[in-house]
């Protein structure tokens, strides 16, 4: 026997049964399953929609100095021109991690140890703690520093906070600090970059601006929607900023 509930409708009061709203449950759970769906096609589809990396970085992944070790490529000094310092890079957001290879070839080649970190979906807020694996697996570094662009770099940023004692430095490519961190910082960014909120860069005592630089020219991932044109080329931008930041790495 059905118990008894009345349900005003339409002004009228009708008799809703035990099998009426079943009915109405399950017809809940249809909609909520099914929202949940077209809430899971439109994340994957979000997510798909990276930038790639160019055939340059390619080239680099058959060199005898670079190994992927699980989310990890890592970029190893020659024997002999080892400086004991190390940086964990995070990309930036809807990035593929290996764009990023031809600037951090450069202190590679300077004797700077690079942990490159693949973030899940390519976003660095699915993984922020990513670094905290990263000394462990390369015991041969001294002194650990961090950093990023873009996404990447406010989530190195946001990492930090509390774990100065860890690290020496943070490096951000257009990218500003998201805390108050006291620990040594380094922002470069490109003066037509129009991406960047310039004004938080104003407490930060190592700025450098690279003049023509935009904000996608740190990793060979092509043009950006909604960043400024460029007046140096990719070449040229990242070789000033890879001779700043191994300067910031390797001075005690």
């Amino acid at each position: 026997m059905f118990s008894r509930t009345w349900i005003l409708k339409g002004g009228i009061l009708v008799e809703q049964t035990q099998k009426t709203r079943k009915h109405a449950g399950r017809y809940i759970l249809i909609i909520f399953a099914a929202l949940l769906v077209f809430l899971a096609v439109a994340f994957f589809s979000y997510v798909s929609d990276y930038r790639h990396a160019d055939e340059t970085t390619l080239s680099l992944l058959q060199s005898d100095s670079i190994h992927q070790e699980g989310n990890l490529t890592i970029l190893t000094p020659d024997a002999g021109n080892d400086t004991g310092r190390g940086l964990i890079f995070y990309p930036g957001g809807k990035v593929e991690d290996i764009a990023y290879l031809p600037l951090l070839e450069k202190l590679r080649a300077q004797g700077v140890t690079v942990a490159l970190v693949k973030m899940p979906f390519n976003l660095a807020v699915f993984d922020i703690n990513a670094a905290d694996k990263v000394p462990a697996a390369i015991p041969s570094v001294s002194r650990w520093y961090i950093g990023g662009h873009s996404l990447g770099g406010a989530m190195a940023s946001s990492y930090i906070d509390g774990k100065e004692d860890h690290y020496s430095g943070l490096i951000l490519l257009g990218a500003y600090p998201v805390n108050d961190s006291t620990i040594p910082t380094l922002c470069i960014y490109g003066s037509e970059d129009v991406m960047l909120d310039k004004s938080k860069l104003s407490g930060v005592r190592n700025v450098l601006e690279l003049v023509g630089g935009n904000h996608a020219q740190f990793g060979n991932y092509g043009t950006q929607d909604g960043d400024g044109v460029a007046s140096i080329s990719r070449e040229e931008q990242q070789a000033k900023a890879a001779e700043a930041m191994v300067a910031f790495l390797t001075t005690d």
